[in-house]
């Protein structure tokens, strides 16, 4: 985890917390599917004319979908991949892999995950079960080792998977970059942990007495923090629990392949009226 950042004045534009994303970046993506993505950065990712990232994620849609249509995205490491039961598969994203724009390292969610802890632990492997049966270690290359306490059995060990950014999107942040998902967190927290810094975009700014009345429900310290955003509705189309839910016209409107009617689909995002 990267420390040597400022830890003042974390608050900034989102064009300015996308701004620190290179070309060739690795990302870790918060969220699950339609579920509290960061999608405003995702989109400002296009606006930005950014290349050749890496998108790392166990349950990613909308937001990969994205970045193969708009051409951004080159490489990904991921499980499951799809729009959920409403839409079926990601049809941008299956196109990108079927015509090799994209080169994707396939994973289960488990192994993705196990790479991330890898990563967090400090360690440059992590066993994972429930493997055997499938060819992803076949495809990965992923190796068996002994057990070595003598039981006579072997565990896959997955590689330690380090992304260049964690990037999540949040219910509450302080100004401090205390950071609070109400509800589940799916894979946030091992992201956050196993990346070389973080970026935060945030639903509301709230005092910190709410972090320090409760530091328990922290989900990512300040100090991990290099900077956040305030992007009210900024995982639209998706949900952000408990403030809004999936927004299924402008996701089904998003889909048409018509050009004009995804330009029309970026201009109507809340991160663009909000500064309108």
């Amino acid at each position: 985890m990267t420390s040597g950042f400022n830890q003042t004045d974390k608050c900034v534009s989102l064009q300015a917390l996308v701004n620190r994303i290179p070309n060739g970046a690795s990302l870790a993506l918060g969220g699950s599917f339609l579920h509290r993505g960061p999608f405003a950065f995702v989109r400002e990712l296009i606006r930005q004319n950014k290349q050749d990232l890496e998108i790392i994620k166990q349950s990613p849609g909308y937001d990969i979908d994205i970045l193969c249509r708009a051409g951004v995205a080159s490489k990904a490491r991921a499980g499951i991949v799809a729009m959920e039961g409403n839409f079926g598969l990601a049809q941008y994203y299956r196109k990108a892999v079927e015509q090799n724009r994209l080169a994707l390292e396939e994973h289960a969610c488990a192994t993705l995950t196990a790479g991330l802890r890898a990563a967090a632990f400090g360690i440059p492997f992590q066993p994972c079960g429930g493997i055997e049966g499938s060819d992803l270690a076949q495809l990965n290359n992923w190796v068996k080792i002994a057990d070595p306490y003598g039981s006579g059995k072997e565990v896959w060990v997955i590689p330690a998977i380090t992304p260049d950014y964690a990037v999540i999107h949040a219910n509450e942040v302080d100004r401090k970059g205390n950071v609070r998902v109400l509800g589940t967190y799916h894979w946030d927290r091992i992201m956050s942990r196993s990346a070389k810094s973080v970026l935060v975009v945030a639903e509301n700014l709230v005092d910190d007495t709410v972090f320090t009345d409760s530091p328990e429900t922290t989900l990512i310290p300040y100090f991990m923090v290099e900077a956040f955003s305030i992007v009210k509705n900024g995982a639209w189309p998706g949900s952000c629990w408990p403030d809004y839910e999936i927004d299924y016209p402008a996701v089904e409107a998003y889909r048409d392949p018509d050009e004009a009617r995804f330009q029309a689909h970026m201009n109507a995002a809340p991160e663009l009226l909000e500064n309108a």
